[in-house]
């Protein structure tokens, strides 16, 4: 009788620091988890079912900005490829007696576009229609820059999907 006891308080024991480390792991868990999500100015302490909604909210909503992001980058892929197809056939440069048709690259770098636009002095109008289209698409310009080589102008313009 004396050895059931000894086990049941032993196991009573076992069980107790078992539930302990769950519930301190449970503790870190959602500490972390609250560290990922954005900072609420609230001075009202929110309960741990309120603090598990608003994180699942905002997956929801970096779900969907990411989804809304995709479908926009895909849109610009398409529209470089069309622009890309439009010029492929235009061969011309510097070293061969002048460049005869715009050049156009479009380099995907993660969430953001490089287009590289070569054109000639007296065609402009090529890199205000990759501004509009950009623009059209819904990427933000986050930098454009020109430099004059010869007879030709180099356009560089730097965009982001939002």
């Amino acid at each position: 009788m004396m050895n059931r006891q000894y086990s049941s308080g032993s196991s009573r024991t076992d069980r107790k620091t078992i539930e302990k480390n769950r519930r301190e792991q449970m503790k870190a868990l959602f500490s972390k988890l609250k560290s990922l999500l954005p900072h609420q100015s609230s001075r009202e302490v929110a309960s741990l079912p309120d603090e598990l909604d608003k994180a699942v909210n905002y997956i929801k909503k970096l779900q969907i900005n990411l989804e809304k992001m995709r479908k926009k980058k895909d849109s610009l892929m398409r529209v470089a490829k069309i622009i890309k197809n439009n010029n492929a056939g235009f061969v011309g440069g510097l070293n061969d007696g002048g460049l005869k048709s715009p050049q156009i690259e479009i380099r995907e770098l993660g969430s953001a576009l490089q287009v590289v636009l070569i054109t000639r002095l007296d065609c402009q109008f090529m890199f205000r229609e990759s501004i509009r289209v950009l623009d059209e698409e819904g990427a933000d310009i986050v930098n454009a820059s020109f430099s004059v080589v010869e007879d030709a102008i180099l356009h560089i313009i730097h965009s982001k999907v939002s």
